[in-house]
Formats: structure tokens, C-alpha cells, sequence
């Protein structure tokens, strides 16, 4: 069985003696936003891990191959029609994913959210980063390595995302009446596409000749990394000496490997693999008739040189 084995009809019954008796067993699916970005990677693996050690639990890694929401509608629709037992979902879009996760729990399917949440729809919980927090963070980092200030332009993903939108207001709110000013144009909005994402790093610095830092609030154009090493490569003096400050979202391995380098000047983290894990745990505690914390949050990280080796461990 691969890892991502779809198992129909998880609730068995037996018959003895004439009378059904259900069985425990149950298909969990982690819809991610696209299965092209590996954040998520490392939420399917927690979430794997999570199952394999419960035994009673499938966990079925499945979406779209890159971020279109209308497509990830199309897989939860067809997750409902096979009657998974529970269903958690990075939205990509809040009306769309709404529509069908109200579908799904009218279907008896259990719901949550993880990453990324629909909090006007019917899930039980969402499981993940306080993404406005995490971009108030990123630009308390900002002010923490230049304090200076100058301009700066913002980097996300898919415009409809709800979690991202969240983060971009955090920035603001953590330099606002600061010495730091956004540029026009920002955010730039690369659908969660790494080599796009890679392009709008140049872009901006192209149509901002003069900005003093970029901050991806999603780790995409550097997980790529020989594209970000291009592109810091080209203003590495003013990298070095801190005159182009680059703050980014994320500490996948080769973010931490990137800034350990002299790639970037810090990192804020999620838990996609903890994500991962407290979905499973959550799906099951509700199929259980458990009583679950709407809001679960996993935590963030803040990476810098200082403590960058502490990570890569």
C-alpha cells in the first residue's frame, strides 16, 4: 500500500447475530492548497506519521497539483461523494472552500481546517499558524535587522487566500509609524508558483531600484533555492552589509541551509509537520464525540543567524 492509499468505506460493519456493528477504522484526507509546494509535504508527512501510530487511521494526502481553488472545490466535491470520514483543508479560497465544506458536514463528514481557515463555514476547527501574528512577527524581524527603515514590497501567494492576507496585514500593523514604507504594488501575488514567486523577488528590486528589503510572507521563491541564490548573488555587497534586508516566511531545510549562508538575514517559521499530526488527532477526537478547541494553534519560530544551527539539527 503506497502512502497515500485511498481506502473507501473505512466504517466497516460486521454482522453477528444479525446486528451491525461499527467499526472504528477511518480515511482522514489533508487537502493541501497545491501538492507542488513542499510546505505541505511536511504537513502529509505528520500527518502519515500521526496515523500509522493511531492504527485505526488512513490518512489520504490528496489536492491539486498546483494553487487553483476551483480544482481544490472539485477534490473535496469528490471526497464528499466517496465518503471519506474526515476532511482538513488549507482553502484556498473562502467562498469557494465554504461552500463545499457546508456540503461536507451536511454529509456527516467531519471538518477541519488547517493553515489556511474559512471561519464563517461549518468546520469544527481550524489547526494551525495565527497568521496574523506570524506576519506581525516577520515585521518585527524586519525592524529588528534594519531598524533604519526605508522601503520595502511584500511577496504572497494566491490573492483569495485568506491566511496570507492575514499575514500581509500583520506586517503592516508591526511597521506602521516606523520608519518603513511600502512600495506601490504591493504585495506582488505569485499563486504560490516558486519560479514566479523567484521572478517578483527581481521584479520588485527592478521597479524599486532603491528598496531596502523584501519580504516574502510565504517561503516560495526560496524553495527554489539555486534561483534565490541567483537573484541574491546579484546584490550580495548590499545584502551583506544589510543595505537590502530579506526576511522571509518559512524554515524548510533549505531556508535554514539559505540563511546559514548569508542568504537572507531570518526566517519565521511554521509547523506544517505538528499540523499535520494535530489534524489527525482532531478528525479522530471528533469521530470520537469529542469535544475539540475551535482554534488550535501550532506556534511559529523565529530563526536568525544566531540560532540558525539550533534548527538545522
Amino acid at each position: 500500500m503506497t502512502k497515500t492509499a485511498i481506502v473507501l468505506g473505512t466504517i466497516a460493519t460486521m454482522f453477528l447475530g444479525g446486528t451491525a456493528i461499527a467499526q472504528d477504522n477511518y480515511t482522514f484526507a489533508v487537502v493541501p492548497k497545491a501538492m507542488n509546494n513542499p510546505f505541505f509535504d511536511l504537513a502529509r508527512d505528520g500527518c502519515e506519521a500521526r496515523a500509522a501510530e493511531l492504527g485505526n487511521v488512513t490518512c489520504l494526502y490528496i489536492g491539486p497539483v498546483e494553487h487553483e481553488a476551483t480544482t481544490q472545490a472539485q477534490i473535496i466535491e469528490d471526497l464528499i461523494t466517496q465518503g471519506v470520514d474526515g476532511l482538513a483543508i488549507s482553502v484556498s479560497d473562502i467562498a469557494a472552500a465554504t461552500t463545499v465544506i457546508d456540503r461536507a458536514t451536511e454529509a456527516g463528514i467531519a471538518v477541519i481546517t488547517f493553515d489556511s481557515d474559512a471561519p464563517d463555514s461549518t468546520r469544527t476547527a481550524y489547526v494551525g499558524t495565527d497568521n496574523k501574528l506570524f506576519g506581525e512577527d516577520l515585521g518585527k524581524l524586519l525592524l529588528q535587522v534594519a531598524p533604519d527603515g526605508g522601503t520595502y514590497g511584500m511577496i504572497s501567494g494566491g490573492a483569495a487566500a485568506p491566511n496570507l492576507a492575514l499575514r500581509v496585514d500583520g506586517v503592516r500593523e508591526a511597521l506602521a509609524g516606523s520608519n518603513w514604507t511600502e512600495v506601490p504594488g504591493s504585495p506582488t501575488f505569485s499563486n504560490d508558483d516558486i519560479a514566479l514567486a523567484v521572478q517578483q523577488m527581481g521584479d520588485l528590486k527592478t521597479a524599486n531600484p532603491d528598496i531596502k528589503a523584501i519580504v516574502p510572507v510565504g517561503g516560495w521563491p526560496m524553495f527554489a533555492p539555486d534561483g534565490w541564490k541567483n537573484f541574491v548573488d546579484q546584490y550580495k555587497a548590499d545584502v551583506d552589509s544589510g543595505a537590502l534586508a530579506l526576511v522571509v516566511a518559512d524554515t524548510l531545510p533549505q531556508q535554514l541551509q539559505l540563511l546559514k549562508e548569508g542568504y537572507a538575514h531570518g526566517l519565521v517559521g511554521q509547523r506544517p509537520y505538528e499540523m499535520g499530526q494535530k489534524a489527525m488527532d482532531t478528525l479522530l477526537a471528533i469521530k470520537n464525540g469529542e469535544t475539540v478547541d475551535e482554534i488550535i494553534y501550532t506556534g511559529n519560530d523565529i530563526v536568525t543567524q544566531d540560532n540558525v544551527d539550533d534548527f538545522l539539527k
